[in-house]
């Protein structure tokens, strides 16, 4: 071997050397950072832990929140919600407060009770109804105030309904902590599948099988053969109605590209792991399936639910398109059903309020439609079905930001039969309001019906976060039904940047006396400001303007963000300065 190839042999190890060093600071650093969350976690649970009483407690609807969990109980007319987070612009708030929600009596109880699980999101809950009914939980995460360090839990909880305890389950061979992962109930296992643990550094995402005997109290790794999905997390997992496997759709994940940028991936493929044998010698198989029907858009935080007759329930949910580093999403209201058994999508198609008139005149001699009929007549009635209106509306928060919310009416459903044509306005479908589009909101079926609860939506750089409650009955098809409408006041958004300008505009105008003079002084002072900022050129485009200007507006944002703020983030801030400015300029 030549000395250029020693010598590029030489840079290669030593590269790679560097690289081990990084990634062992790195680990050393996350595992700091862990620890001190561990410890802010332990406060929490030294609270927690001075309640030694059961309290219930009437109370309205819960704050504002995502990535909660909300579970049907399996003996009662209640729904039970658990956990969540809530960001305000500068503060991550994470719960562990547990909500039952009366569907009968449409009124919420807040159940305080001894020893519960630390705070978390992204965690995942199933409700078994052994032994008076039992809410498992596993994983999730714990953020700091600052949105800037994660804590991801591998811990196994069940909530035992029919006592009102809490009890951790401490067995060996559990999953690794994290957060974003999918778990179900397929016959007397637990099911986990994929998620991803993030730290200030670095992420993982990952797609192995772990299953928890509901009987033995045992853990294990599946170990399936065939070609699974990909890792990924916030995927759709739904068990057969057969018990003998689950459904994988979709999902989320990201990779480092160039200068350590994070690049997205919106997963659309589907999956089939099917057990096969005794439970002495039973064995798992991947498969791929190609589904029919009208699929739903590729996105991401969706809400999911399993419906009646075997149906998976895909609500809302947003498809991020990254472009020069800036993130922008559109958010739906969309309702698809995917059939298990059949391996078809179709999009729910709301019916409307008919007349009694009208449902005589389509029901059966001697009876009302079956619910087979219904079926028919959801995935037929697509085609049929005239485009839909948008309506926007606006609603003023308590700080006084107009939040606009662009709702989508259902269209009517064309009649075929030349006799219910003739009953004009009488057989009409009635206009009606779908929930907002939104994100990572909670949703469940009781009795049929879909519940919808929270969730996200953005508005520039702002998120929306909701507290509201929506119903869908899913053998009529007719109607959503609002159970809580969203307050206005629960509106919370403290944003650094748009802070401190209304801090300058008031101490301009409290220097400043008359209408006429703070008008000129805030012209000047705007004037100066266009003089200090770098100029657009004649016939520059925004492209070159940014590139050219970028280290300015980077010292810009950096200037309004603080030290602490993430590069990556004063960066896209920075870029949307730029733009900013120059459409102003135009």
């Amino acid at each position: 071997m030549g000395k250029k190839g020693k010598k590029e042999q030489k840079k290669v190890k030593g590269a790679e050397k560097t690289a081990a060093k990084m990634d062992k600071k790195i680990s050393k650093r996350s595992k700091r950072e862990e620890e001190d969350l561990a410890a802010l976690i332990a406060e929490f649970q030294s609270l927690d832990a001075k309640k030694t009483t059961v309290v219930e407690t009437a109370c309205p609807p819960p704050s504002p929140r995502l990535n909660a969990s909300l579970s049907a109980h399996p003996d009662k007319d209640e729904l039970i919600l658990f956990g969540g987070e809530f960001f305000n612009g500068k503060k991550t708030y994470l719960y562990n407060d547990l909500f039952f929600y009366n569907i009968k009596k449409n009124t919420w109880v807040k159940s305080d009770i001894p020893n519960p699980p630390p705070r978390r999101c992204a965690h995942q809950a199933v409700v078994v109804p052994q032994a008076g009914g039992q809410l498992w939980l596993f994983g999730g995460e714990f953020a700091s105030p600052d949105g800037e360090q994660f804590y991801h839990y591998k811990d196994l909880w069940v909530l035992h309904l029919s006592t009102n305890t809490w009890e951790q389950i401490k067995v060996p061979g559990a999953p690794s902590g994290r957060s974003g992962h999918r778990m179900v109930l397929s016959k007397r296992q637990l099911l986990v599948f994929g998620g991803f643990h993030e730290s200030a550094r670095d992420f993982i995402y990952y797609n192995d099988v772990h299953a928890f005997s509901l009987d033995s109290f045992t853990w294990s790794r599946l170990s399936p053969s065939g070609t699974g999905p990909s890792p990924r997390s916030a995927c759709q997992m739904t068990s057969t109605p057969d018990g003998s496997g689950v459904i994988i759709y979709g999902g989320y994940s990201k990779v480092k590209a160039k200068k350590d940028v994070e690049k997205g991936t919106i997963h659309s493929d589907m999956f089939l792991l099917k057990r096969d044998g005794k439970e002495e010698q039973e064995k798992w198989l991947w498969s791929r399936v190609s589904p029919s029907g009208s699929k739903p858009p590729a996105r991401s935080g969706f809400s999911l639910a399993v419906g009646p007759t075997g149906r998976a329930l895909l609500f809302g949910g947003v498809c991020d398109e990254e472009e020069d580093e800036t993130l922008e999403g559109d958010f739906y209201n969309d309702l698809y059903l995917y059939d298990i058994n059949k391996h078809r999508w179709f999009p729910a198609q709301l019916k409307g309020c008919k007349s009694e008139k009208k449902k005589r005149r389509r029901g059966k001699k001697g009876g009302e439609t079956g619910e087979g009929s219904g079926e028919g007549q959801e995935e037929e009635g697509a085609a049929a079905a005239q485009g839909p209106v948008e309506v926007i509306k606006e609603i003023v928060t308590e700080d006084g930001t107009v939040m606009t919310i662009k709702e989508i009416i259902p269209g009517t459903q064309v009649e075929e039969e030349s006799e219910e044509e003739e009953e004009g306005e009488e057989g009409a479908s009635a206009i009606l309001v779908e929930p907002c589009a939104r994100s990572s909101a909670m949703a469940t079926v009781k009795y049929g019906k879909l519940y919808l609860y929270g969730g996200m939506f953005e508005v520039g750089d702002r998120q929306f976060t909701l507290n509201d409650l929506y119903c869908l009955d899913l053998h009529k098809m007719d109607q959503w039904e609002v159970l809580v409408e969203m307050d206005p006041k629960t509106q919370e958004w403290l944003d650094d940047w748009s802070d401190s300008e209304d801090d300058e505009e008031g101490d301009e105008e409290e220097a400043k006396g008359g209408d006429d003079e703070e008008e000129e002084s805030e012209e000047e002072s705007d004037e100066q400001d266009e003089e200090d900022h770098p100029p657009v050129q004649p016939g520059e485009a925004l492209e070159d303007f940014q590139s050219r200007t970028e280290q300015y507006w980077v010292g810009q944002a950096r200037a309004n963000m603080g030290p602490e703020a993430k590069d990556t983030k004063v960066q896209k801030v920075g870029i949307a300065m730029a733009k900013v400015f120059y459409e102003d300029q135009q």
